[in-house]
């Protein structure tokens, strides 16, 4: 899968995440522009995980901070 490809599927994931409905774009954080709480996070994680069958470990997760990042990640992980 492409990074767009990736893109697309993770915003269909967060959707159920993304309480106010906040436009999403690659600087958009999940502390700040989200509101997740560490739940929020674990929750979403799960479901990014399951979905690419992949593992995002802890250092990987403390250090993605906005929606391009994961997507970098996300992209990383799966090649």
């Amino acid at each position: 899968m492409d990074r767009a490809e990736v893109d697309s599927k993770i915003r269909s994931l967060i959707e159920p995440f993304n309480k106010k409905g906040i436009k999403l774009q690659d600087e958009s954080t999940f502390a700040n522009d989200l509101e997740f709480d560490s739940l929020t996070v674990m929750d979403f994680v799960a479901e990014i995980e399951d979905e690419f069958d992949i593992i995002i470990s802890m250092n990987q997760q403390a250090e993605i901070e906005n929606f391009g990042q994961l997507i970098d990640a996300v992209t990383k992980l799966q090649n």
